[in-house]
């Protein structure tokens, strides 16, 4: 007897194993061998796309580029690494911080997150984007990699 508690309910379908027959409530048929590895096959080609875009993207950044289409917060702060800014911060309403700035030198930025230094201070702050507001600076900002133009795709 099988152990698994997914075996025959149609969740676990491994290659030449019984799986529920359409409009057959309660019996089995046999899987095709060609139905699964043509999944397989599938599969590897959707890793091997991922694969190529991740590292057209890789290569992107180490150029000091990012890809086009992506001009999120985070990335346009990076754009923007070493040029000073003013971080607007709003916290909860229960919170005795409230709604503060902070202003440095932005060192780095990631999804959820934003790095700036304080140079007179000495201090570096990891900010958390789910409390930002808006990010002032004193100068022009870079919005998009040099030589890209803005190019988006049609929204759905």
């Amino acid at each position: 007897m099988n152990q698994n508690p997914y075996y025959g309910s149609g969740f676990y379908q491994p290659s030449g194993t019984p799986v529920p027959a359409s409009g057959q409530n309660g019996y089995y048929a046999q899987q095709p061998a060609q139905q699964s590895t043509q999944a397989v096959q599938g599969a590897q080609a959707a890793q091997a796309a991922q694969a190529a875009q991740a590292a057209q993207a890789q290569f992107a950044m180490a150029s000091g580029q990012l890809p086009l289409e992506q001009s999120y917060i985070e990335n346009i702060l990076r754009l923007n690494k070493g040029k000073q800014a003013t971080v607007f911060m709003t916290y909860e309403r229960n919170s005795s911080l409230g709604t503060q700035s902070y202003t440095g030198i932005i060192e780095a930025a990631g999804r959820d997150h934003v790095i700036i230094s304080d140079p007179e201070s000495g201090k570096r702050y990891l900010l958390l984007m789910i409390y930002l507001d808006y990010v002032e600076f004193p100068g022009e900002i870079n919005y998009l990699p040099q030589g890209q133009a803005a190019t988006y795709p049609p929204r759905r």
